[in-house]
């Protein structure tokens, strides 16, 4: 693994992982010495004796071994998230992710519903948070930060009778130990983690992993030929650590040899980042693709002649793909899409997506300029993370692929939607090895989603294709039923509209009493504001321009006809929105941290909007 930091700051150094599930790792002896901003020399097995040292420290602490015992850790992705994660199953403990973003009430439940007495931070603010929480924790009983302590957390710690140490101090003192008692590790039905899922309404939900779910997961990656890792394989680690997608793909990396280099913790340095490791292996999420795909398309619509090249190369590209050619050293790759590869790196040979709907215009594009293998998965936290996905060299968009090896998929009859199975249609779902032992302490909603049989039932509309894929096309969940009796999937509705280019998010909403259905949607200002000079000859700042009427309709304009293409029926069609500057995110509480709508609180943020839409509308 190597890390890339802020440079000025701390050294980049690199260290060689060779297994994560077994006790030794082998250093190669080669690394990204021409990529990384600087380079130390690692030790042979560093990560391993690194992790030893941790799980002897807390053993030191008196934190107990076994599957009853959590670990906590609150920290952004790097090497220490994954020696906690080491030391934690060295003697069967339990790993316990906490988002940053989840909120402190959330953590609250999470630390007094997990009976957690340590969590391993990465930031002396999260630990001061922690801190403030402590009357409401009574289990807490230490805080390890990766950064130098202040007086002020040591001074909090002490007024709350927590100790406080530094991941240095906690290393040392398992180093220093004199009683190395010896590993417990633990048996394939022991859990690995507990994952709690933030949810868009209640409290989080904690799903229960075991080491037999995870690995069932991640070995079904090696069953294809390109979609497996190798030693020279390079991976940008970005996505949070507490997703189950990025710990089983990390987990893969490491098992095959492969490196792992972490982003420097600031988004907005992402590219930088990805410029400066040059990966050749990359998990995505849709977003990202997303404003990728936008960015090249705001560029390219400028001119007439480049439009033209654009879409002669896509269409070249498409059909090379159609014939299962997938290289990026041709006669377009060369002259369009080079800039593209390289913003990324120029090296990636996999990208892997998943967590929530891509556009088919967005991934035909993406596999088109990187000119290497790109994969859609779809899964939930409830099945490790992916459940199916797409083979490799498929050109075709639009479906998730297949079954993986370690699951098996039936579609069930949801007749209030009109779904059947007889049709090759219905809910999704999953059994196999990889489902969830249920949600800690909840037997209820355990009960809710995963029935006698063992099958979970995932809460998702899908269809089986004349090829045998499946494809997503509508959520069970969030449903609700219009006045005239027509039941609508606001969710379907929302992912059909963002493919408007002047939509960047939309809240689709609907009463029982009404006969139609509204929206507030959060308008692209890179697209709006240039659009609106154009045909509307209007200027003006986002909020000026969110305000006026002209440009109201133009937006529901284009958001009706992509709806029309897109198959909407006209009850399923909004009838009025309105455009919000602002964008829903986790810091404002619209979004989980899963980037999921929270409809409720959208619902009572946009009260006073929604009802003069439906007064106006009546």
């Amino acid at each position: 693994m190597f890390l890339l930091y802020n440079r000025l700051a701390k050294p980049h150094y690199t260290i060689s992982a060779r297994a994560l599930l077994t006790d030794w790792i082998n250093y190669f002896g080669y690394g990204p010495s021409s990529y990384c901003l600087s380079l130390t020399i690692p030790v042979s097995l560093e990560v391993i004796e690194r992790s030893n040292d941790v799980s002897t420290a807390f053993r030191e602490l008196g934190i107990p071994t076994g599957n009853d015992t959590n670990i906590g850790i609150y920290c952004k992705n790097r090497p220490e998230w994954i020696i906690t994660e080491l030391a934690s199953y060295n003697f069967s403990n339990v790993i316990v992710p906490i988002y940053e973003t989840l909120g402190f009430e959330a953590c609250v439940f999470i630390l007094n519903q997990s009976e957690m007495q340590i969590v391993v931070c990465d930031a002396v603010s999260k630990a001061m948070g922690l801190l403030e929480q402590k009357p409401n924790c009574p289990h807490l009983k230490f805080l390890v930060v990766m950064e130098p302590i202040t007086e002020e957390l040591r001074a909090a710690s002490e007024k709350h009778g927590v100790r406080v140490l530094t991941m240095d101090e906690l290393e040392k003192m398992g180093r220093e130990a004199k009683n190395r008692p010896p590993h417990q590790p633990p048996k394939p039905e022991d859990l690995a983690t507990i994952c709690y899922t933030s949810g868009t309404t209640g409290t989080p939900k904690g799903v229960m992993l075991t080491h037999a779910n995870v690995i069932a997961d991640g070995v079904s990656m090696e069953f294809f030929k390109y979609t497996g890792f190798y030693t020279t394989d390079v991976m940008i680690s970005f996505l949070p650590l507490a997703h189950m997608l990025e710990r089983v793909i990390e987990s893969v990396c490491f098992a095959k040899g492969a490196k792992v280099g972490f982003y420097r913790g600031d988004i907005r340095l992402l590219v930088d980042d990805i410029k400066e490791l040059r990966p050749t292996v990359v998990p995505v999420v849709p977003r990202v693709l997303n404003r990728l795909y936008d960015k090249v398309m705001s560029e390219v619509n400028k001119s007439y002649v480049k439009k033209a090249l654009f879409n002669l190369a896509i269409a070249y590209k498409t059909r090379e793909m159609q014939n299962f050619i997938i290289r990026n050293n041709g006669f377009f790759d060369n002259l369009v899409f080079k800039k593209i590869r390289e913003s990324m790196g120029g090296r990636v040979r996999l990208m892997v997506t998943g967590s929530a709907p891509l556009a088919e215009n967005v991934l035909t594009f993406v596999r088109a300029a990187m000119g290497c293998i790109v994969v859609e998965g779809y899964g939930q936290t409830e099945c490790v993370a992916a459940c199916t996905v797409s083979m490799e060299g498929d050109s075709k968009a639009g479906h998730v692929g297949m079954a993986i090896p370690s699951a098996s998929i039936k579609l069930v009859d949801v007749p209030e939607l009109g779904y059947f199975s007889k049709d090759e249609a219905g809910e999704v779902c999953v059994k196999g090895p990889i489902v969830f032992r249920g949600y800690y302490k909840n037997e209820e909603q355990t009960k809710e989603v995963l029935d006698e049989d063992g099958w979970l039932h995932t809460g998702d509309i899908g269809r089986w294709t004349k090829e045998g894929t499946l494809k997503i096309v509508d959520r069970k969940k969030h449903i609700f039923k219009l006045a005239q009796g027509e039941y609508v999937a606001p969710e379907k509705i929302e992912n059909i509209y963002v493919r408007s280019k002047y939509v960047a998010q939309s809240f689709v909403y609907g009463e029982s009493l009404k006969t139609c259905l509204i929206a507030v949607v959060v308008p692209d200002a890179e697209e709006l504001i240039p659009a609106c000079k154009k045909e509307l000859n209007l200027s003006g700042t986002l909020e000026e321009l969110c305000e006026n009427k002209d440009v109201v309709k133009m937006v529901l304009e284009d958001m009706v006809a992509i709806g029309k293409k897109g198959g909407l029926f006209s009850f399923e069609q909004v009838k009025d929105i309105y455009l919000c500057p602002e964008m829903f995110t986790v810091e404002n509480d619209l979004l989980t941290p899963t980037l999921k709508s929270k409809r409720p609180k959208l619902k009572a943020h946009f009260a006073a909007e929604l009802g003069k839409m439906y007064s106006k509308l009546n």
